[in-house]
C-alpha cells in the first residue's frame, strides 16, 4: 500500500541549505519604483496588489518571499525521490516493496480467519445437531425434571403476559412474553428459565430447535402382573402384556391385554369415538402405565401411556406368555366317567383337544362350536358349552365375554357344509375387522370326520384357523395305521390334513356306538372338571338319541341313574330334543335346550318334557298313520328284509317329523314287528334324496355300510351327482331328481347283491 513519504511529505526532495536571494540582494524587498522609458520614476502597482500592501509599505521579493534567502534542495533519500513509500495496509508500518502487510498483522489476520472459520463450523454444527427433547409420561412430577434439558409440552391457556404450558398433568409453567402467535393445544418445545421448587412453579422460554429427537421420560414403576391388579385399586401400575383385542367404543378405546397370569381391559381416551394409539395392533407386545379403577363392576386400567415393546423385551415377553399359557392351559389329569378301552386309546387326542380349547380361552380367541342338529350333537354342544363358558367368564374381564368369545351353532347336515363354513368365516373376519378379535378356534362336534367335510375344512384352513373335531362318524379309509397286537392304537384319515386335532373312535379301532355326545362330554369334563355332576347324564341321552349300544352306553345309563334319571325318561328327553330342534332349526336354543337337558332351570325340566313329549307323540302318530300303509316290503333272496317308502308322497310335509326322522320311525315300527335280530333295511326317499336305516344284523352279517353304497353308486351313475354318507347303518344320499328312478334301482341292486360273511 502506498502513502506520502513522511520525510519529504510526498515532494521527493528535502532542503539541505540556504543562499542569499540574488533578486533582492538579501534585503527581502524590491525597490519602490522603476524607470519607464527613463522619463519618470513610479510605483510598481502589480506587486502592491499581489502582496496586498498599502501605498506606504515596501514590496517583498517575489523570489524569496521576503526572506532574503532561498532553499537549496536535494533528492529525498527516504523515498528515493519518489515522494511515496510502501506501508502495511492494516497498521501503516513501512514495509519492503514486495510486502503489503507486516508479519504481526498477517499473523493477526490468520488468527481472525481461523476464528471465523471455527465460528462458522460451530454454526453449521449447531444447525445440524439433533437435540434431545423429552416428553414426560403422566407419572413424572416436578422432581423428575432437569433445568438443563429441553421439554415438549402443550399450551393449555393464553394470557396477556404469556402462555401456560403443561408438560403433563403434574408439571406445568408459564412461558412469559408475547403469546399472540400461539394457540391453545399447540405443542411447543421449551427450556426452563427459573425453577421455583418450593412453590412448585416453573418459568419457560421457547426453544427454537431445528433438529430434535423425542425421548419418552418414563418414571420407573415395578411391573405388576395382571392377576394382582385388584390389590392395586386406585394406584398407578405398570403392566406388560400382549394385545388380544382392540375395541373402539363411542368414548374410549378398549384394549384387552394378557400377560402370563390373566387378562385385563385397558381404557385409553384421546377424543370421544376416536381410536387411541393407532400404532398399536392386535398381537403387539406393549407396556401400559395407568391407574387401576372399577368400571361396570370389573377391574380396569385407565391408561396414561401405552408403548409398543420391541427387540429382546418383546421376544422375552412373548416367550414368557406362551410358556405360561401353555402351562395354564394344561388340563388336570382326571379319570374318564366310565371305563373304556377305546377312551383309553383316545386319551392323548382328547387331552390334546382339551388343551387347545383351554389355550384358546386364555388367548382370548372365540370358540366357534358347530354340532349336528340332533340329540347326539346337541348333547355334545351343551356339554362343551357348560365347560367353556365358566372359564371364559373367569379369565376374561368383559361382562358380556361369553357372547363375544363363545358361539354355538347347529348344523342341519351331519357334516361341515359349505353353507356353515361361509357363515362362520364371514362372521369371524367381520369380528376381526370391527372389534379387533382374533380368528376363532373352530370345534366340530358330531361332524367333521368324513370326506364331505373336506371342502369346508379346506376353506377354513386358508385363513390358518385352528380346527378341533370330536366325531363318531366313519371317516372312511385309514391312511396310516399304528397297529399293536392286532389292535389299532392310532390312525390318520383324509380329513386329518385339514384338522389340528381329531378325536374319533374309528382312529383307534372303535366304531360309531361310542357317540359324539359321550366323547364331547368326556372332553368337557377334562376341560373343566367342576361341571362333572352337571353333565353326567348327557352321554346317556346322546346314546339313546342315536340308538347306540355298547358297554360304555350301559355305564353311562348307570351314571345317569345316580341323578334319578330312568332310561325311559332319558329316551323321552332325547326325543324332545329332536322335536324342539326341528323348530329351532339354525338357532342354538340356549336356555330352552338347557331346560330340556336339565342342566339349568331344573324346576321347569319335568313340566317341559311332559308338554313336549305329548305333542311329539301326537305328531309322530299322525305321520305314521300316513306312512305305514304305503310301505313297500320285500325280502330278497339273500335274506335281507327291504322296506321302501316315498316320504315325499306319503308323509306330511313341512312339519315334524322331517323325512329322515319319518324313515327312522317307520324302520323302528318294522323292527318291532320282525325283531331286532333280523337283517332289515329301510329306505325313505324323495325326488332327489334317500334316507337309510338298517339293523346291526345287516352290518354284521352282510357288511352293509351306507358309505360304501354311496361310493359305489357315485361310480356307477356318475351323471347323477351322488353325494352323502353317515354311519354304517344310518345315513343319507343325494342325487339328481331326473335320475332318481335309476339311482333307486341301483340301490336295490346293491342291497340284493350283498351276501352273508
Amino acid at each position: 500500500m502506498k502513502k506520502n513519504c513522511p520525510k519529504c511529505n510526498g515532494s521527493g526532495s528535502i532542503v539541505v541549505d540556504y543562499k542569499e536571494c540574488v533578486s533582492c540582494g538579501g534585503t527581502g524587498y524590491e525597490e519602490d519604483s522603476y524607470d519607464v522609458g527613463n522619463h519618470f520614476k513610479g510605483v510598481n502597482t502589480n506587486a502592491k496588489a499581489k502582496f496586498d500592501l498599502g501605498a506606504e509599505q515596501d514590496i517583498p521579493c517575489e523570489s524569496c518571499n521576503g526572506k532574503g534567502q532561498v532553499e537549496i534542495y536535494e533528492k529525498c533519500s527516504y523515498c528515493n525521490g519518489s515522494g511515496q513509500i510502501n506501508v502495511c495496509r492494516d497498521c501503516g508500518k513501512p514495509l519492503d516493496e514486495k510486502y503489503d502487510i507486516c508479519a504481526s498483522c498477517g499473523k493477526k489476520r490468520k488468527e481472525d480467519k481461523m476464528k471465523r472459520e471455527e465460528a462458522e463450523r460451530k454454526r453449521i454444527a449447531r444447525e445440524k445437531e439433533v437435540k434431545d427433547v423429552y416428553v414426560l409420561d403422566s407419572l413424572c412430577q416436578m422432581r423428575d425434571i432437569d433445568r438443563d434439558k429441553l421439554y415438549k409440552g402443550k399450551i393449555t391457556r393464553i394470557e396477556k403476559y404469556g402462555a401456560f404450558v403443561s408438560l403433563n398433568n403434574n408439571v406445568w409453567g408459564l412461558m412469559r412474553g408475547d403469546a399472540s402467535g400461539y394457540h391453545v393445544g399447540e405443542e411447543v418445545i421449551v427450556f426452563i428459565v427459573s425453577f421455583k421448587s418450593r412453590e412448585g412453579k416453573l418459568d419457560f422460554a421457547p426453544a427454537y430447535v431445528r433438529n430434535h429427537r423425542i425421548i419418552k421420560l418414563t418414571k420407573s414403576i415395578p411391573r405388576t402382573i395382571i392377576s394382582d391388579l385388584d390389590k392395586k385399586m386406585g394406584k398407578n401400575v405398570h403392566i406388560e402384556g400382549e394385545v388380544l383385542q382392540i375395541q373402539q367404543t363411542s368414548g374410549p378405546t378398549i384394549f384387552t391385554i394378557t400377560d402370563e397370569t390373566s387378562i385385563a381391559e385397558v381404557a385409553a381416551f384421546d377424543e370421544a369415538g376416536i381410536r387411541a394409539y393407532p400404532e398399536v395392533s392386535e398381537g403387539d407386545a406393549v407396556e401400559v402405565i395407568g391407574e387401576v379403577n372399577q368400571h361396570g363392576g370389573k377391574t380396569q386400567i385407565e391408561s396414561s401411556s401405552i408403548n409398543k415393546l420391541d427387540g429382546s423385551r418383546k421376544e422375552n415377553l412373548h416367550r414368557l406368555i406362551d410358556a405360561a399359557l401353555n402351562e395354564k392351559a394344561r388340563p388336570e389329569d382326571v379319570n374318564f366317567l366310565v371305563k373304556s378301552e377305546i377312551l383309553n386309546k383316545l386319551r392323548p387326542k382328547m387331552y390334546e383337544a382339551a388343551h387347545k380349547i383351554r389355550r384358546a380361552i386364555l388367548e382370548g380367541r372365540t370358540i366357534l362350536l358347530r354340532h349336528h342338529n340332533d340329540a347326539d350333537g346337541i348333547c355334545a354342544g351343551i356339554a362343551m358349552e357348560k365347560a367353556v363358558v365358566p372359564l371364559i367368564k373367569e379369565f376374561n374381564p368383559s361382562n358380556d365375554a361369553e357372547y363375544y368369545y363363545f358361539k354355538r351353532s347347529p348344523s342341519k347336515a351331519p357334516f361341515y357344509e359349505l353353507e356353515d363354513v361361509v357363515k362362520d368365516l364371514s362372521f369371524a373376519l367381520e369380528d376381526q375387522e370391527r372389534h379387533g378379535q382374533k380368528l376363532p378356534l373352530i370345534v366340530l362336534l358330531d361332524n367333521g370326520s368324513t370326506e364331505e367335510d373336506i371342502v369346508a375344512l379346506m376353506q377354513a384352513k386358508i385363513y390358518d384357523i385352528e380346527v378341533v373335531v370330536i366325531d363318531h362318524h366313519s371317516p372312511g379309509d385309514l391312511i396310516t395305521v399304528d397297529e399293536r397286537d392286532g389292535e389299532i392304537y392310532g390312525a390318520t384319515v383324509a380329513v386329518d390334513e385339514y384338522v389340528d386335532t381329531h378325536v374319533n373312535p374309528y382312529l383307534v379301532g372303535g366304531d360309531s356306538q361310542l357317540t359324539a355326545g359321550a366323547l364331547a362330554t368326556e372332553v368337557a369334563h377334562i376341560i373343566n372338571p367342576e361341571i362333572k355332576n352337571l353333565i353326567l347324564h348327557l352321554p346317556a341321552i346322546a346314546a339313546l338319541g342315536d340308538h347306540a349300544e355298547c358297554g360304555e352306553v350301559y355305564q353311562y345309563l348307570k351314571l345317569a341313574s345316580q341323578k334319578n334319571f330312568t332310561k325311559d325318561h332319558l329316551a323321552k328327553v332325547a326325543e324332545c330334543i329332536d322335536f324342539e330342534s326341528y323348530f329351532l332349526r339354525f338357532m342354538n336354543g340356549r336356555g330352552i335346550m338347557d331346560t330340556i337337558l336339565c342342566v339349568d332351570n331344573f324346576d321347569k325340566h319335568y313340566n317341559m318334557i311332559d308338554a313336549l313329549y305329548k305333542e311329539y307323540e301326537k305328531r309322530v302318530d299322525t305321520q305314521l298313520k300316513a306312512a305305514l300303509p304305503n310301505i313297500k316290503r320285500t325280502q330278497f333272496e339273500n335274506g335281507i328284509y327291504f322296506n321302501i317308502i316315498d316320504v315325499e308322497k306319503y308323509a306330511h310335509k313341512f312339519t315334524f317329523p322331517a323325512p329322515g326322522k319319518t324313515c327312522g320311525f317307520v324302520h323302528d315300527k318294522v323292527i318291532s314287528e320282525l325283531g331286532e335280530d333280523k337283517p332289515i333295511v329301510t329306505l325313505g326317499h324323495g325326488p332327489d334324496f334317500g334316507v337309510f336305516r338298517a339293523t346291526d344284523a345287516v352290518n354284521e352279517k352282510y357288511g352293509f355300510n351306507v358309505n360304501d353304497i354311496v361310493s359305489s353308486l357315485a361310480i356307477k351313475v356318475p351323471s347323477a351327482g351322488i353325494d352323502g354318507g353317515g354311519h354304517e347303518c344310518a345315513g343319507s344320499i343325494k342325487y339328481i331328481e331326473g335320475l332318481g328312478e335309476e339311482v333307486l334301482s341301483k340301490i336295490v341292486s346293491e342291497i340284493k347283491s350283498l351276501s352273508k360273511h
